[in-house]
């Protein structure tokens, strides 16, 4: 295989420009990308989330996400409650100012998997998914 054809070289050159594009979200200035992705990630769920999610989510190691969740905290886009009877595990809930972002968040996630698949046959695509859930599980 060529240097340039390695699977891991095209997962590392996709995730910097991911990383550069998601810098870019129009709700750059009221948060960064990382609080943006977490804050789309909490938006579309349904029922309660952990920390444990948003690290499995994002494989964040726990002292990452604790930052980023702090940051978050602080900024007043989410807070965390302890579940009654177990004060150790925190719900994550989004305030009414992580809320307001949620049409932008929204619309800023839409944006980037249509510019990210744009001209990719649905099969390929699907292909390409299953693909990367599968390298996803080979490394731990």
């Amino acid at each position: 295989m060529e240097h340039d054809r390695h699977a891991a070289r095209y997962v590392s050159k996709l995730s910097n420009k991911l990383r550069r594009q998601m810098e870019s979200f129009s709700t750059k200035g009221q948060m960064s990308g990382a609080q943006g992705k977490v804050l789309h990630f909490l938006l579309a769920q349904k029922g309660d989330v952990f920390q444990k999610d948003v690290e499995e989510e994002y494989s964040l190691r726990p002292s990452s996400a604790t930052q980023l969740l702090q940051k978050m905290e602080q900024d007043g886009l989410i807070r965390r409650e302890s579940l009654p009877g177990d004060a150790r595990r925190k719900r994550i809930v989004v305030c009414s100012k992580g809320l307001a972002y949620k049409a932008a968040v929204m619309e800023d996630i839409r944006t980037l998997e249509a510019q990210l698949t744009k001209g990719i046959d649905p099969d390929d695509l699907e292909t390409f998914l299953r693909v990367m859930e599968q390298m996803l599980k080979n490394i731990p």
